[in-house]
């Protein structure tokens, strides 16, 4: 059984790549800056084809969390899921910038048994109670964060720290404060060390209605940096991948994603 793990870890990925770019899955705020004694924002879910497009499948909210901007939890409200997206309101009561973020981390795999696909998730522990004559295992360490940034009044950076696990973005330039025909700067961690090489990838909304996708791919500098000159206005998400060698399981895959939805306003 060690030795077919093992195979399996080595093999682990194949054709995952294609399936996580087939859907994606974002949220969508109603605001991104608001403004008043108390604020409201209504957030939508979603893993679809199109962006910011209902198609697909609800978001899964289990994960969620809403971190204040003096790093306290803020409860998400009036929680419903439908039949192609997940909402829930937050009120703002605090001036600041409010994180929103889904966080998924685990083992998971994909084996055939007589001649059936099986979809396997579970801890490390539990690799071993895979049938003997399982067949093409993979097995994947995944660790994947998704954010939305808002903010009430003066924006604030207090809570942008890197946590030093998976795959992080530290915003440089405030995530409230993008303007088209401006430029902006983000960090990404890997970790807690700066992701140096990293490939990412942004769309701005409406790919629906356009022939071309148009996305912005960018590559990290030595310290981990992104420069991004914003020519539209618009809603964009941002994504980027990365796999290394495995962290709890010899041989194995490490996959890591990160995204987040930013809002670009005209000058």
């Amino acid at each position: 059984m060690k030795k077919l793990i093992a195979a399996a870890l080595l093999a682990a990925g194949i054709g995952a790549v294609s399936q996580a770019h087939a859907h994606r899955a974002w949220m969508l705020p109603s605001a991104t800056v608001l403004a008043g004694d108390t604020a409201w924002v209504t957030m939508d879910g979603a893993v679809s084809n199109s962006l910011f497009y209902f198609e697909h499948h609800p978001l899964n909210l289990d994960q969620l969390e809403i971190i204040g901007p003096r790093g306290e939890p803020v409860e998400a409200l009036n929680r419903a899921t439908g039949k192609y997206r997940s909402v829930f309101d937050a009120e703002l009561t605090n001036d600041g910038t409010y994180t929103f973020e889904i966080r998924r981390s685990g083992l998971a795999g994909m084996y055939k048994l007589n001649d059936k696909p099986v979809r396997w998730r579970g801890s490390v522990d539990e690799v071993k109670d895979i049938p003997e004559d399982a067949e093409g295992l993979r097995l994947f360490e995944m660790d994947n964060l998704m954010q939305v940034f808002v903010t009430k009044g003066a924006p604030t950076y207090e809570t942008f720290e890197a946590q030093g696990v998976g795959l992080e973005m530290v915003p440089v330039t405030h995530p409230n404060d993008l303007f088209a025909g401006e430029t902006s700067e983000f960090r990404f961690f890997v970790d807690g060390k700066p992701a140096a090489d990293l490939d990412v990838v942004l769309i701005r909304d409406g790919i629906r209605y356009r022939d071309q996708v148009d996305e912005m791919q960018l590559k990290t500098d030595a310290q981990g940096s992104i420069f991004v000159e914003w020519e539209q206005p618009g809603m964009y998400w941002l994504e980027t991948e990365l796999e290394q060698p495995g962290k709890r399981l010899d041989n194995a895959k490490r996959r890591m994603s990160y995204s987040a939805t930013l809002e670009v306003l005209p000058l």
